[in-house]
Order: structure tokens, then sequence, then C-alpha cells
């Protein structure tokens, strides 16, 4: 009894991990609506791809991999946390769950830092390209 009390316990620890990319991704959203909203205009009022200009669709595509890239890290935290969990005793899962969780959290820090360089860069390209 006293594990199943354990168990729901982590459980209820883990559940704000599950609420925390929808809040957080929840901004991004809106914006790669409004990306999509540009680009289908660009598409309609040229008649094809030709008219966006070629930064635009860079940038549009560099956002698009990095934004998969960072939701693809979110959820092998996620893993690695479940891991941790149903490790137990068993210090060999436990230490590949840990280092599974660090080694996540440094590619979620280089995706983080890759999505802003390459915002700003993309962003002084296209305004010296207008």
């Amino acid at each position: 009894m006293k594990n199943a009390y354990h168990k729901i316990a982590a459980g209820l620890a883990v559940l704000p991990t599950f609420l925390l990319p929808a809040t957080t991704f929840g901004q991004g959203l809106t914006d790669a609506q409004k990306d999509l909203d540009n680009i289908k205009g660009t598409l309609q009022a040229g008649g094809g791809a030709a008219t966006a200009s070629l930064p635009v669709l860079i940038g549009n595509l560099i956002n698009v991999v990095l934004g998969v890239m960072g939701i693809l890290f979110v959820i092998l935290i996620v893993y690695a946390g479940i891991l941790y969990l149903q490790g137990g005793m068993d210090k060999e899962k436990i230490s590949k769950a840990k280092s599974l969780i660090v080694n996540a959290i440094v590619g979620l820090v280089i995706v983080v830092a890759a999505y802003a360089i390459s915002s700003f860069i993309i962003q002084q390209v296209i305004s010296v390209a207008r």
C-alpha cells in the first residue's frame, strides 16, 4: 500500500511537466500561425512561391526545424523522468535516466540558443533585404 502512495505522489509530481509545454509553447503557436498566414498571403498575392523572398522561406524553415527539435527534447525529458521513476532501487537504471535528463537539458539549451541566434540573424537579413 505504501508503494502505491509513492507511485501516486510521483505521478502528481510529474503532472506539471505535461502541463508546462502547453503553457510554454502556447504563445509560440500564435506566432507560428501568424507566420503561416504571412506565407499564405504572400503565395496568394503573387500566385506562387517565387514571390516569397528566400530569407523569409529559409527563416521559416529554420524556425520549424528548431521548434520540432525543442518538442522532441521536451518529450525526451519526460521519457527520462518516467525511466527515473521506474528505476526503483536499480542504480544502473537511475544513473541512465539521470544522464539522459542531463543530456536532454543540454540539448534543449542548445536548441533555445540556436533559435535565439537564428532569429536575430534572420531578422537582420530580412531587414537588410527590404
